[in-house]
């Protein structure tokens, strides 16, 4: 953004003019602390919500008066509603390592199924988590691709689950398709990251990316213990809900390709609110985000948490 003045001055009135050139210039200091407070225009902020009821179906036919947007707190307008059909550009993060061994080969199938419902405009990646994390196949449309790369897992060794989170959040830069989504698939398990878990929030608070976990937990029901009980529970849901995307729990294998295809349906029915916020000052700040759901009861709005405002 440039700033920049013209004053035209009569040659004639010139201590006038000498008077105003100084006050107009006034010193580097000043006027580089109005360049950083001088509040600017500013782009639409564009939000993916996922609407449910209580059963955690996906609510359709829904209005722009039906939604309240929130920056900070503060009411925003509304310029921009309907239904989110941009295309996706999707990263798999594949946990293959030793926990996941007995649910290996029902995952890779549910993993087909979801990628049943792309659409031919849509991308994806496939990212394998073991002891070390890799890109198993890169960004493409041809999706066979992934499938059979997940012909070829093979379970074992320790979990570097949030490092994979990481490498595929990395990834992601280089998406061509305007709505980016990761779908997580794994116990929940991390013994071999280097990552910490408040480094990739710090990483996910940066982007704009839709993280949806399938968190599977046959075993620990097997041992008399719900999904809640365990670390890796925890662990997924806090990857996935700051993002606006959701922890889909499994305690039956069988329930794998289920799950799969309501993400699937989730992705293709959500809303894009889009509103100009009314702090328009880029001061790189982050802007905490809620949407509230107006006269519509049992229904659940989910968004990702904020962002952080630019700087230029």
């Amino acid at each position: 953004m440039s700033i920049f003045c013209r004053t035209h001055f009569k040659p004639l009135v010139v201590v006038s003019c000498f008077f105003v050139s100084c006050v107009a210039m006034g010193t580097a200091a000043e006027q580089a602390q109005a360049v950083r407070t001088t509040p600017v225009d500013t782009h639409p902020v564009s939000l993916s919500v996922n609407v449910t009821d209580d059963l955690g179906r996906p609510v359709s036919g829904l209005q722009q008066s039906d939604f309240q947007i929130l920056e900070d707190k503060v009411r925003q307008p509304v310029v921009s509603f309907g239904r989110d059909d941009r295309p996706l550009s999707i990263g798999i993060v594949l946990d293959s390592s030793g926990t996941m061994a007995a649910a290996l080969d029902r995952t890779c199938v549910a993993v087909a199924d979801f990628l049943k419902t792309a659409r031919p405009e849509d991308e994806a990646f496939l990212v394998e988590v073991g002891e070390r994390p890799q890109i198993v196949t890169r960004m493409t449309r041809n999706f066979d691709e992934i499938q059979q790369s997940l012909a070829n897992a093979v379970p074992g060794g320790r979990t570097a689950l949030l490092d994979g989170v990481y490498l595929a959040l990395n990834a992601m830069k280089k998406a061509q398709n305007p709505r980016h989504v990761l779908v997580v698939i794994s116990d929940g398990v991390d013994n071999s990251s280097r990552y910490k878990a408040t480094e990739i929030a710090g990483l996910i608070r940066e982007t704009d990316v839709q993280i949806s976990a399938i968190g599977v937990f046959a075993n620990v029901v097997s041992r008399g213990r719900t999904p809640v009980d365990v670390p890796g529970f925890e662990l997924l849901r806090y990857i996935a809900e700051p993002t606006g995307g959701r922890l889909f729990t499994v305690v039956n294998l069988a329930e794998l390709p289920d799950v799969a295809a309501k993400i699937g349906i989730m992705l293709r029915s959500q809303y894009l609110v889009e509103y100009t916020p009314a702090n328009k000052v880029r001061d790189g700040k982050y802007r905490k985000i809620a949407v509230q759901m107006v006269g519509q009861r049992g229904m659940h709005a989910f968004v990702r948490a904020g962002y952080i405002a630019p700087t230029q």
